[in-house]
């Protein structure tokens, strides 16, 4: 007797893979003032996720929470499943989560190439910091790998404070990648910034999320829509919407109270 092969899974009884990194019931107060409320969403892992919502919509705040600025009044974080709600920021980096915040935060005496290398030394070397870049040959050479990258090849040896402000933002960048982290958070990456400076920082995050995830906080809203895979709206400190760019165009909430338009 020949036995029955195995029937082969229907596409709907395939599970989607689990999120990179997800929250669930996550709030935050501060004093009387509850600035998020019950946001519970998950970020697939590759491409790009962007979080947006009009101002004082609370996306700021919850980029502090997942990128471990600051604790949640409640609710959970979680990376690959691990719950890692509170942690310090050092173990969010060591997790391979790296962020790059709205305000520049360089080291305005150094040059270029020294605070990559410097970022590059202080992921794998305890001591020592500040010791002459000759003594780490292989961190300078990755150093100035990551600044290529990140399209300041031709700026590695002039002083951080001598940059422009979208300059100075994408070193910053560079500073996170030497952390070399599995997902990227960037707050408002184009706050500031020329018109002709944005374009770049956009193209500059495009390349970026072809190795890497990447979740950023905007609220030019046109700016993302061809640019991101997923989208999650944040209204009023509370999850009002998330999806494609086509999902969230057609959200007849998000279009009234986001673009202030009728459905």
């Amino acid at each position: 007797m020949v036995s029955a092969a195995p029937l082969a899974a229907s596409p709907a009884a395939v599970a989607s893979p689990p999120p990179l990194l997800a929250t669930e019931g996550l709030g935050k107060r501060f004093g009387h003032f509850r600035a998020l409320s019950d946001v519970t969403v998950g970020f697939p892992e590759g491409g790009i996720t962007a979080i947006i919502g009009p101002n004082g919509a609370g996306k700021s705040t919850f980029f502090n929470l997942i990128s471990g600025a600051f604790p949640p009044s409640e609710g959970r974080v979680l990376f690959r499943g691990r719950d890692i709600t509170g942690s310090p920021p050092h173990h969010f980096a060591r997790m391979g989560i790296a962020k790059s915040f709205q305000i520049t935060n360089v080291f305005p005496q150094l040059t270029v190439r020294e605070n990559v290398r410097v970022a590059a030394q202080a992921r794998s070397v305890r001591f020592a910091f500040f010791r002459h870049r000759s003594a780490y040959p292989v961190l300078t050479e990755r150093a100035e790998e990551l600044l290529t990258e990140v399209g300041l090849a031709s700026r590695m040896d002039r002083l951080a404070r001598e940059l422009a402000h979208g300059e100075q933002r994408a070193l910053e960048i560079a500073v996170a990648l030497a952390a070399e982290p599995t997902l990227l958070l960037l707050d408002e990456p184009t706050a500031g910034m020329s018109p002709e400076e944005t374009r770049e920082m956009m193209d500059l995050v495009q390349r970026l999320a072809e190795t890497r995830t990447l979740i950023l906080v905007e609220h030019k809203m046109k700016l993302v829509m061809g640019l991101c895979r997923r989208l999650v709206v944040l209204h009023q400190g509370q999850l009002l919407a998330e999806g494609t760019p086509d999902d969230i165009r057609a959200h007849a909430e998000v279009r009234r109270v986001y673009l202030g338009k009728s459905a």
